[in-house]
C-alpha cells in the first residue's frame, strides 16, 4: 500500500487516532506471514520495531514479548528500509511511511508520528536505509537504491552526497572526528565510499575488496578504535573459494579479508535443501559499543551443521568466527531457539534466509532477525535465540498470540455443539483451531487433505454431528484480492473439498477435480447420512453432492461463461435459494474480461443459475450477503482499478435483483458488507486493500448512512463475525492482520 499525496496524508495523520491499539485485540496464530526492517533502540534496547508486507508496522516495549499495531493513519509499514532509533532518547525514532517518499517522526514512543521529511529528493528512488549520528542525532543520512542525502539541521535541508552511487546497504562514523567535519563511511553495490566532509561529498574507499558491489556493510567506532565490514560475493577461482568477509581497521583506507576455517568456506554443495552452492554472507552487523564484534548472516551449503544456514559471531574483528543460531531442533544438543508453533507441530524448522537483521549500538549482545514468519532476538550474542512472534500457553501445549498477526484470515467459526472450540481459516498457513475459545490456537500443519496446506477459505459445521465438518481448501491464495486477480500471482489449480470427523483435528480429502476452492455450504434439511452439498471450486464451476460427499456432480448451467468460470462464495437461504458471485479476471492484455462477473441465483438446487446484476457493468466483486430477515435485500462489494475507476463501492438491492444501486463509496476496494444477528438494521461494511479512512464502517439505518471505526488501528478488513456468548465485541477476518476484536459501535 502505498500513499498517493503527501499533503493529503499528513492530513489524514493529524486525526488519526493516536493509541487506537488499546480497544482492538489481535488475535489468533502470531506471525505467519512475512516481516522485514527490524529495528533496536539504542537508549532503550527492549523497545523494537518491524513491519509487515501486509501494511502493519509494530512497536514493542518489552523485547518482543508482547507486540502493539501502529495506526494505519499515523504509519504504514516499509519493508524495504528500517527506521532508525534516536542515539539520546528512548521516545523518538524516524521511519519512512509506507516505504517512502516521506519520512515521519515519533517523539512519544512510536505512538504518534508525524512528517518530518516529504522525501522530495529522493521520491523518485527507492528507500533502503536510515542512519542517526549517534553523537550529533540532528545529522542524518538516508540511503536508496540509487544514492544517498545528508542533512545536518534535523530534516529542514537536504544535500545530495555526490560520488554515491549504488543501492546503500548501510552507513558508519569515525565518532574520533570532529562534529563539523564528520568521517563518514557508506557501503553500497557500487562499493564501499569515504567523506571527510560530514556526507556531503564522497570517495571510493574500495582498495582491497574483489569487487565493488557489496552484499552488506557496517561500522563501529568506540574511540580510538574504528572497524568497518563488507561483504561481497563468494566466488571459485579454480577450486579456491574467493570473496566473502572483509574488514578495515584503518578507516577503509584498506580492507583485508577476514576468512578462515571457522567459517564457512566450502566449495560446494553439500545438501539438495541448502540455500546454495556457494556461501552467501549478507547483513553484516556490529555496534559502536564494541567494534570488534560483528555478526554476519550466511546462507550456506548445507541444511544441517556445519556450514548451515546461521549467524556467525566474531570478537576479534574476524580473526576466528561461531556459528550461534541453531534454528532446527533436530540438531539436538546444538539447537538453540525457542519452540514455536511450528516446530512443535512438525518437529523441525526451516531455515528461511533473513530478510532483515538489526544490532542494538549499545549492547553488542543484542541481535535481532526476521526470515519470512520468524522474528528471533538473542540477548547474549547468540547463545540463546528467543521467539519474539510465538508465545506458549501456560500448559505448554498450544499457542498464544502476543499481538503480531501478519496473516490473513477469511473466516471464523465457533463450533455449534462445543462453544470452547473456535476454527479459524487462514492464508498461507492454512488452518488453526481453539480449545479454549480463541485463548490459545493449535496449528494443523502441512497435513491437510490432499496436501493443500497453504489456504482454508471456508467451513460448513454439520449442526447435527458433532465434529463434523467440511472443509474449502487451497494451494492458490488471496482470491479475490489483488494479488490473485491484478497482481499476476500464479494460480495454482490444487485444491478442494476435505472433510473431519474430529473437529478439524484430522482430515480427508473428497473426490473431486483440483481447483482452488473458495467455498463448501451443506443443507440442513438433507438426511445427516447423506448431506446434500454445494462448493465452489475456482476456474471449473459449482458442484454439488447428494450423498455426504462421496460423488459430485457439476451444478453451472447458467453460470458465468467457459472462459471465466471463477465462482466465489456460495448461500444458501432458508427457503433452499442459492446465491453466488463469479469474480473478475484480467486477461493478458491488462484488461478484463467482463463476461460473466456478477451475482447469481438459483432456485433449483443448482441445476441452473440466472444472473442476477445484469444492470451492472462489472468487473471485479469481492464478496456479498444476504439478509437473513429479507432475502431480497442483498449487498455485495466492489473493487475499481484504473480500466474502471467509477466501479468501486457497496452495491445493495431490496427486490432480488431486479433493481441495484451504489449505496456508498469510502475507498478504492470495497470488500463487502455483514448483518448484525441480533440489531435489525445494523450493518457492517468493511473495505480491504487501497487507501481509506478506515477499514470498517457501521450503518444502523439499513445502509443509509454510515460511521467509521476511527479507533481500528488496521485498514484491510474482510469479513465480520460475532459471538453470541460475547455481544458486546465483534471478530474481525483482515487480509494480513490475523483477528482482531473490537467494540460492536464505533468509539465504544
Amino acid at each position: 500500500m502505498r500513499r498517493s499525496l503527501v499533503a493529503l496524508v499528513a492530513a489524514l495523520a493529524v486525526a488519526a487516532p493516536a493509541a487506537a491499539a488499546e480497544t482492538w485485540e489481535v488475535n489468533g496464530l502470531c506471525a505467519g506471514g512475512s516481516t522485514f526492517s527490524l529495528a533496536v533502540s539504542p537508549v532503550d534496547p527492549a523497545t523494537m520495531m518491524i513491519n509487515s508486507d501486509m501494511s502493519e508496522a509494530f512497536v514493542s516495549h518489552n523485547a518482543g514479548k508482547t507486540w502493539q499495531m501502529i495506526h494505519h493513519l499515523q504509519l504504514l509499514s516499509s519493508t524495504n528500509v528500517s527506521p532508525a532509533f534516536d542515539p539520546k532518547s528512548a521516545d523518538r525514532a524516524i521511519a519512512a511511511d509506507g516505504g517512502g517518499p516521506e519520512l515521519r517522526v515519533t517523539t512519544d514512543g512510536c505512538r504518534t508520528w508525524k512528517t518530518w521529511a516529504a522525501g522530495d529528493l529522493w521520491k523518485k528512488d527507492r528507500l533502503s536505509r536510515l542512519y542517526i549520528d549517534p553523537d550529533r542525532p540532528q545529522r542524518v543520512l538516508v540511503g536508496t537504491s540509487a544514492g544517498a542525502f545528508v542533512t545536518d539541521d534535523d530534516g529542514k535541508t537536504w544535500t545530495p552526497c555526490a560520488g554515491v552511487t549504488g543501492k546503500v546497504w548501510g552507513f558508519a562514523v569515525d565518532r574520533v572526528s570532529p562534529a563539523g567535519q564528520r568521517v563518514v563511511f557508506v557501503g553500497t553495490e557500487g562499493g564501499a565510499m569515504r567523506s571527510e566532509d560530514g556526507g556531503k561529498t564522497f570517495a571510493d574507499a574500495s582498495a582491497g575488496l574483489p569487487e565493488k558491489k557489496l552484499l552488506g556493510f557496517a561500522g563501529g567506532s568506540k574511540p580510538p578504535m574504528l572497524r568497518l565490514y563488507a561483504t561481497v560475493e563468494c566466488k571459485l577461482d579454480g577450486e579456491k573459494l574467493t570473496g566473502g568477509i572483509y574488514v578495515s581497521k584503518d578507516g577503509a583506507k584498506t580492507w583485508e579479508r577476514c576468512m578462515n576455517p571457522d567459517i564457512d568456506v566450502a566449495t560446494k554443495r553439500a545438501s539438495e535443501y541448502a540455500h546454495g552452492d556457494l556461501p552467501h554472507y549478507t547483513f553484516a552487523l556490529t555496534s559502536d559499543a564494541r567494534p570488534e564484534r560483528a555478526y554476519v548472516h550466511d546462507g550456506g551449503v548445507s541444511y544441517s551443521p556445519p556450514n548451515h544456514s546461521t549467524v556467525y559471531r566474531t570478537d576479534d574483528s574476524g580473526a576466528k568466527w561461531t556459528p550461534t543460531l541453531f534454528s532446527d531442533p533436530r540438531f539436538k544438543e546444538q539447537y538453540n531457539v525457542d519452540p514455536d508453533w511450528t516446530s512443535t507441530t512438525i518437529g523441525q524448522k526451516w531455515q528461511d534466509v533473513p530478510w532483515s537483521m538489526a544490532a542494538c549500538n549499545s549492547n553488542p549482545d543484542l541481535v535481532v532477525m526476521c526470515a519470512s514468519a520468524y522474528v528471533y532476538r538473542t540477548d547474549n550474542a547468540g547463545k540463546h535465540w528467543k521467539a519474539c512472534y510465538s508465545q506458549p500457553s501456560a500448559d505448554g501445549k498450544s499457542w498464544v498470540c502476543n499481538g503480531l498477526g501478519v496473516t490473513s484470515t477469511w473466516n471464523y467459526y465457533i463450533d455449534p455443539h462445543e462453544k470452547n472450540r473456535h476454527y479459524i481459516c487462514y492464508t498461507d498457513i492454512g488452518f488453526a483451531r481453539s480449545l479454549d475459545a480463541g485463548k490459545s490456537w493449535l496449528w494443523a500443519g502441512p497435513k491437510m487433505p490432499g496436501n493443500w496446506h497453504n489456504t482454508t477459505y471456508e467451513l460448513a459445521l454439520d449442526p447435527d454431528v458433532p465434529g463434523r465438518i467440511w472443509g474449502a481448501f487451497s494451494n492458490s491464495h488471496d482470491i479475490p484480492n489483488g494479488n490473485a486477480i491484478l497482481y499476476g500471482h500464479k494460480l495454482i489449480m490444487q485444491g478442494g473439498v476435505g472433510v473431519s470427523t474430529n473437529f478439524g483435528a484430522t482430515w480427508t480429502k473428497v473426490d473431486l477435480p483440483l481447483a482452488p476452492c473458495l467455498s463448501v455450504v451443506l443443507d440442513p434439511t438433507s438426511p445427516k447420512d447423506s448431506r446434500t452439498l454445494w462448493t465452489s471450486l475456482y476456474e471449473k464451476g459449482v458442484y454439488r453432492s447428494d450423498d455426504g460427499g462421496k460423488t459430485w456432480q457439476e451444478k453451472s448451467k447458467g453460470l458465468a461463461t467457459p472462459g471465466n468460470m471463477r465462482p466465489l462464495k456460495i448461500v444458501r437461504t432458508k427457503d433452499g435459494t442459492l446465491y453466488t458471485v463469479v469474480t473478475g479476471k484480467k486477461m493478458a492484455d491488462g484488461k478484463f474480461d467482463q463476461d460473466g462477473v456478477g451475482l447469481y441465483r438459483s432456485t433449483d438446487k443448482g441445476d441452473s443459475w440466472t444472473k442476477i446484476t445484469q444492470s451492472l457493468p462489472l468487473h471485479w466483486i469481492k464478496d456479498f450477503s444476504v439478509d437473513p430477515r429479507d432475502p431480497k435485500t442483498i449487498y455485495f462489494g466492489a473493487s475499481q482499478c484504473r480500466f474502471f475507476p467509477d466501479e468501486g463501492g457497496l452495491y445493495r438491492t431490496t427486490d432480488g435483483g431486479a433493481t441495484w444501486k451504489k449505496v456508498v463509496q469510502k475507498g478504492r476496494e470495497h470488500f463487502g458488507a455483514y448483518f448484525h444477528p441480533t440489531k435489525p438494521g445494523w450493518i457492517y461494511m468493511t473495505l480491504s486493500e487501497g487507501r481509506a479512512d478506515s477499514g470498517l464502517w457501521l450503518s444502523k439505518d439499513n445502509g443509509e448512512t454510515w460511521d467509521a471505526f476511527k479507533d481500528l488501528p488496521y485498514v484491510n478488513i474482510q469479513r465480520v463475525h460475532f459471538d453470541p456468548d460475547d455481544p458486546a465485541h465483534l471478530i474481525l477476518t483482515t487480509f494480513g492482520a490475523s483477528i482482531m476484536k473490537g467494540p460492536i459501535e464505533p468509539g465504544k
